[in-house]
């Protein structure tokens, strides 16, 4: 079967379809989990004040590896893409979900992180920099590792109010879909991503502001593996460049890295959970989820969305596009982050 071969009416319905597969579904998980207790219960280092269901990212991730399965069916999946996002993602979507109900000691979590980017890696021949000559291949091994392990618990780290994490993965979801398709054909990367925008997007619903149930580790774990390994894969395959993916998460980059690095500055336990992020600071300044996750959707959309389409329209300038796509969120991070937090 070919991608090419389904007309627009049967991509809408399809798509359509799934959308309220996931609606329905999130609807009934929400039920269940405050039945059997799974629940996030407010503390000292989060951004809520009363109790919620959380762990609902493992029912849009088994619906999105449903749909990986049945592409590799129809063939319309390589192999070798649902062994790395498909096997992959089901662990990791395990390894966040046993961390929601259980709350893994972050040593061990860290060790099974670097299991699972391991597994990515091999399937993935070493990662984008064995092609580099002057980096000897087991360097290059280490950093892609290094490199998964980091995008796993910075997506983790921006789930910290309504709606963020969600709608950050549905924006870059459609950037990258919508740069992959600028050459005239939808691929099998862009298929994806378009159908991960869907059910996040049903997922949403459902955490906009204020938030009915959140996507707890099983669902930024999940979503954090899918995102780095397929920036590995479509570099790898020169589908997309790794600075139009770095645009996509400007935002995402620039708040996590100047947070952990004044973080590593200001506080002696940097390392333990925190809510010193901007997002959360203008939150809690605010009394409000709604308006930061409104800021960085716009943020996207106005100022990182046509940037990076420019980077892929004109490639020379995609490192400048990148420089541009982050600067803002650098200042933000600055100025609200940290210094403004006692957690």
């Amino acid at each position: 079967m070919n991608i090419e071969s389904l007309s627009n009416i049967e991509f809408i319905v399809v798509f359509f379809f799934i959308f309220c597969v996931s609606w329905i579904s999130i609807f009934f998980y929400t039920k269940v989990a405050i039945k059997v207790g799974i629940l996030a219960t407010p503390n000292n280092r989060t951004s809520h004040e009363i109790s919620k269901p959380s762990g609902g990212g493992i029912v849009f991730s088994i619906i999105f590896l449903l749909c990986i399965f049945v592409m590799w069916l129809l063939r319309l999946l390589s192999e070798e893409l649902m062994i790395i996002l498909g096997v992959g993602g089901f662990f990791a979507t395990l390894l966040g979900f046993l961390d929601d109900k259980n709350n893994i000691r972050a040593k061990n979590k860290l060790i099974l992180q670097i299991i699972l980017s391991l597994f990515a890696i091999f399937f993935l021949e070493g990662g984008p920099l064995v092609s580099f000559d002057i980096m000897p291949e087991i360097l290059a091994v280490i950093l892609s590792i290094l490199f998964l392990v980091w995008v796993i618990n910075a997506y983790n780290f921006m789930d910290g109010i309504d709606g963020m994490a969600s709608s950050g993965a549905i924006f870059s979801s459609f950037l990258i879909a919508i740069t992959v398709s600028l050459s005239g054909n939808l691929t099998d990367i862009a298929l994806l991503l378009f159908l991960l925008a869907t059910i996040i997007s049903a997922f949403l619903t459902f955490n906009w502001p204020p938030a009915k149930i959140f996507m707890g580790d099983a669902g930024s774990v999940f979503l954090g593996y899918i995102f780095g390994v397929l920036t590995l894969y479509t570099s790898i395959n020169n589908e997309v460049s790794f600075f139009t993916w770095m645009i996509a998460f400007s935002y995402f980059i620039a708040d996590t890295s100047v947070t952990q690095f004044l973080r590593l500055i200001l506080v002696k336990k940097w390392y333990l959970p925190h809510r010193s992020h901007a997002y959360q600071n203008i939150a809690r300044i605010t009394k409000s989820h709604l308006k930061p996750t409104f800021g960085v959707i716009l943020y996207n959309i106005f100022w990182a969305l046509p940037l990076g389409i420019w980077s892929v329209l004109d490639p020379e300038k995609a490192l400048l596009c990148v420089c541009f796509a982050i600067t803002p969120g650098i200042f933000i991070a600055y100025f609200y982050g940290p210094k403004l937090s006692s957690y």
